[in-house]
């Protein structure tokens, strides 16, 4: 389905150069064309559409539904947790898992609880507030950046996508809210992300495509688009190398970036723009190159071991580049479901193994 952007937005969106005077929906890593291939293959006993599928189900059934909302969200710095940011870290990831369950069966309840969840955050949610004085300052705007998106990725199948031509029911006032929702966290966290040449701006810049996308807003959109652009040679160097990974020694910040980077291409493919996806030189599978052959290393800060976490881009950027190197990263884990620390959205073995429709 496609939306044509207010006047306004289109005035801003001609003098950019990657221009876009309309919006795909659902457009937000998935389409309506992918969720129905999807679909089909699971409920016509597909065994490897039905062994992904199971982690979606697996997700829905090891957390509770929340029957409740924090109006602030308390976030720490290096893995510090609360409660309430525990809860949307894991709700984001919940009501994504209930909008996919909807799009396979048909069955409204999922669909009303899905609702729930982005109704619940939506009308409830004022503010973050920092957990102690040690906490980054700007830890909210990163941790904004890596929720919104989730929920914006349920909130477009919710709104958008139809089963068998009949829609979720989401209401108008509902949307709305929805959208104050993306507007709060976007003007008063996520467009203050600090200049780290890291994983934080590529998220930031992510976050704000899809946020565009819901909005119909093609300035927000592009703003997306060029911080992520502006920050894409920072992450992935000339040759594929992942400065990250030595810098922290670690397999997951450099993998925060690469999954940032491989969902926004894939948010600009479904919006008619691949670009991102060959820019600079192919940096994306050259970013996915460096990570294979830290998986083939044993020593040094540039490795990690095979047990390592493989990150639900690493499918997406696959479904798209078909290198063997995404192949091999693939495999490790298939299929890919959501990681410990519920930052990206997951399910992309169900969502994007072998989905030529996206």
């Amino acid at each position: 389905m496609k939306t044509t952007l207010p006047l306004a937005d289109k005035s801003v969106a001609a003098a950019s150069a990657a221009a876009i005077t309309t919006f795909v929906h659902p457009g937000v890593l998935n389409t309506q064309a992918s969720l129905e291939q999807v679909a089909a293959e699971t409920n016509g006993g597909d065994v490897t559409r039905l062994a992904s599928y199971q982690k979606v189900l697996d997700y829905i059934n090891s957390h509770d539904y929340p029957t409740s909302f924090y109006a602030t969200v308390v976030v720490g710095s290096n893995g510090a947790s609360s409660p309430s940011k525990s809860q949307i870290r894991k709700d984001a990831e919940l009501v994504y898992a209930l909008a996919l369950r909807w799009t396979k069966t048909g069955n409204a309840t999922y669909a009303q609880q899905a609702i729930g969840i982005l109704n619940g955050w939506s009308y409830t949610f004022q503010n973050y507030a920092l957990l102690n004085s040690s906490t980054n300052a700007y830890q909210p705007s990163l941790e904004a950046s890596w929720t919104t998106p989730s929920f914006v990725a349920a909130a477009e199948i919710i709104r958008y996508y139809k089963v068998n031509g009949v829609g979720a029911g989401w209401s108008d006032a509902d949307i709305a809210q929805f959208s104050n929702y993306l507007n709060n966290v976007k003007n008063n966290y996520i467009n203050i992300i600090p200049d780290y040449s890291n994983n934080w701006d590529v998220s930031a810049g992510y976050a704000k495509m899809a946020i565009g996308i819901f909005l119909n807003s093609a300035t927000v959109y592009q703003n997306g688009y060029n911080l992520l652009l502006a920050n894409l040679n920072d992450v992935i160097a000339a040759d594929g190398t992942c400065p990250e990974l030595c810098d922290r020694e670690d397999c997951v910040h450099y993998q925060y970036s690469l999954t940032a980077v491989a969902y926004a291409a894939e948010l600009a493919k479904i919006q008619g723009d691949s670009t991102l996806w060959t820019i600079n030189g192919n940096r994306i599978s050259k970013g996915y190159d460096f990570m294979r052959a830290a998986y083939a290393r044993t020593t040094g800060c540039n490795y990690c071991t095979t047990s390592s976490t493989v990150f639900p881009g690493t499918e997406v950027a696959y479904n798209h580049l078909k290198t063997s190197n995404l192949k091999y990263l693939r495999e490790l884990q298939d299929p890919l479901g959501v990681t410990s620390d519920n930052t990206f959205l997951g399910f992309t073995s169900y969502t994007h193994f072998n989905v030529p429709s996206l």
